[in-house]
């Protein structure tokens, strides 16, 4: 019997060396989680057996547990990096269209040749599909996708509406409205310009010309051009080409052809009062608004119906900072924005603590993609154990909870930085020494009982 204790004893003490040497040689392993091997002792006695006297029949490994306490946490510059502190694993499958689960702690995630985020093993990691304010449609670990991460944001905005806010000088010379010629600076007072977009996401430059009208106090004639071609303002009662000026209030002549203006009237006091069209109604709004993108129509296959609004933000009780002004200082645009975007190329992500993924755009734009799925389990120690740090759901751990980080019990999700193994080096190192004090000690048992069975053997 003593040598059945003993050898129970040196296969104890050798599962003891085991799970310590795999801890330590997962020390860099990334969301690695240490392992402890649990034993019990071991009785067996019949209903009439003397159980004072019962030595006991060795030590009998229980289980080898998993400890899922946290990692320590070390920063990367890569954004798809990940790691959770707290509570909860992230969702991979082998697959796009597979619905077969693992679940891992290590956050090394790249992006594969479809963009698809995958870890280094190829498993695609899940996420919730979230609406354009961020929020989750759903936080069931079935309705989990890919996350995928776009490289274009989709379809170009085109140009509504353009914004200036700008200065005119009040003590600049009048000009001839009639000699105006956008290829010669003493013909006008100023100039600015933006680029625009039309409906496929080309640009275009929207420029403005001003000039001091001679033949009326604190007014300015205003031109506006596409590209190099003039275009006509909503209210121009006649085409560019071939007009008289005489016959549209507002109009300037261009050589042989008429270009359709409009007139920015200013009060005493330099205030913005009011716009007159080319044909001379009065413009209630303050906004001037492009009959259409060009004139001949652009011929790249947008829209040719497109109109540009220049939104001036008329103020007839209390003239505000915002609006444009004609002081005595120098020309001088203070804002010039407008609303179109061209096509976006992918530029960079951001994914949050709650585990938003967002993609910034080329065009200055960005939008959430997808929100990173976390899982909990009730029973963490019962999960199945898989290589490549990963675990599956059992019936011992309990059915898979799906949730988003910082909700309820789940941690936070952590980008450009990677959860360290738990192991404690200098304790498997002691760990290590007195696991082979047991095989030592355990073997010498075995050696005493050898001994005393071949001194029987020998007594005559």
């Amino acid at each position: 019997m003593s040598f059945n204790i003993a050898l129970s004893g040196v296969s104890a003490a050798q599962r003891d060396l085991d799970v310590t040497a795999n801890n330590i040689a997962n020390v860099n392993t990334v969301g690695f989680k240490e392992s402890r091997a649990e034993f019990g002792d071991v009785y067996a006695a019949s209903l009439l057996s003397g159980g004072k006297t019962k030595v006991g029949d060795g030590v009998l490994t229980q289980e080898v547990a998993q400890q899922f306490s946290q990692g320590s946490l070390q920063f990367t510059n890569t954004a798809l990096d990940l790691a959770i502190t707290g509570n909860g694993f992230f969702a991979t499958t082998p697959e796009i269209t597979s619905r077969d689960f693992s679940f891992t702690r290590a956050g090394q995630f790249k992006l594969d040749q479809d963009n698809f985020v995958v870890n280094s093993n190829g498993d695609n990691l899940m996420g919730f599909p979230v609406n354009s304010d961020g929020t989750s449609a759903s936080v069931a670990l079935s309705t989990t996708v890919p996350v995928r991460i776009p490289d274009s944001s989709g379809s170009p905005q085109r140009t509504t509406e353009v914004s200036p806010r700008f200065n005119l000088p009040a003590g600049d010379d009048a000009k001839d409205v009639t000699l105006f010629d956008p290829n010669d600076p003493l013909t006008y007072n100023a100039a600015t310009s933006i680029t625009v977009y039309d409906s496929l996401g080309d640009s275009h430059v929207m420029t403005y010309y001003f000039m001091k009208d001679s033949a009326a106090t604190n007014e300015w004639v205003v031109v506006n051009y596409i590209d190099d071609t003039p275009v006509n303002t909503a209210g121009d009662t006649d085409n560019v080409a071939g007009a008289d000026p005489a016959n549209i209030a507002g109009a300037v002549s261009l050589g042989a052809n008429a270009v359709s203006g409009f007139r920015m009237q200013f009060s005493s006091g330099g205030d913005f009062i009011g716009i007159q069209n080319g044909d001379g109604t009065q413009v209630a709004t303050g906004d001037v608004t492009t009959v259409q993108l060009g004139n001949p129509p652009l011929t790249n296959g947008s829209d040719v119906t497109q109109s540009i609004v220049t939104n001036f933000t008329l103020d007839t009780a209390n003239a505000t900072p915002d609006e444009p002004t004609q002081f005595a200082s120098s020309f001088e645009v203070t804002s010039l924005e407008q609303d179109g975007l061209p096509v976006g190329r992918l530029t960079g992500i951001d994914i949050g603590p709650d585990g938003l993924v967002r993609a910034t755009f080329s065009n200055g734009t960005s939008e959430p993609v997808v929100r990173v799925a976390l899982v909990r389990f009730s029973n963490e120690q019962g999960l199945t154990q898989q290589s490549n740090t990963q675990w599956q759901e059992s019936i011992l751990s309990g059915e898979a909870l799906a949730g988003e980080a910082t909700t309820g019990t789940f941690g936070d999700i952590n980008s450009s930085a990677l959860e360290q193994a738990n192991v404690n080096l200098t304790t498997e190192l002691i760990d290590l020494i007195i696991a082979q004090r047991n095989f030592q000690a355990n073997s010498r048992a075995l050696e005493v009982n050898n001994q005393l069975n071949q001194t029987i053997l020998n007594i005559r």
